[in-house]
């Protein structure tokens, strides 16, 4: 099993980033596929997640409007478009894939947002 990240970097406040992950070694169209973030000093937290017929997704209140959570089941792929970025936004972005007892995690990318 492989989840992998990408796509995080520096960005100034009102900028935008896509994340990326990529999913290998299960049945992806199975699964919900979440992004969580954390930051220093703070509880992991979860950003957006999206369920496995892409008929349903949930955000968290501060990034609603902002942030959107899309999936490629075919190419086994999800994306995580952030708009609108803020500083508070600033943490390492986790990729979670989740059905059942099983829940695999990536090793996370890094979004710093700053001026």
């Amino acid at each position: 099993v492989q989840v992998v990240e990408s796509g995080g970097g520096l960005v100034q406040p009102g900028g935008s980033l896509r994340l990326s992950c990529v999913a290998s070694g299960f049945t992806f169209s199975w699964y919900v596929m979440n992004w969580y973030r954390q930051s220093p000093g703070k509880e992991r937290e979860l950003v957006a997640s999206i369920s496995s017929a892409r008929s349903s997704t949930n955000y968290l209140d501060s990034v609603k409007g902002r942030f959107t959570i899309s999936r490629n089941n075919a190419k086994q792929v999800i994306y995580l478009q952030m708009n609108s970025l803020k500083p508070e936004d600033t943490a390492v972005y986790y990729c979670n894939a989740k059905s059942g007892s099983a829940d695999y995690w990536g090793q996370g990318t890094q979004v710093t947002v700053t001026s």
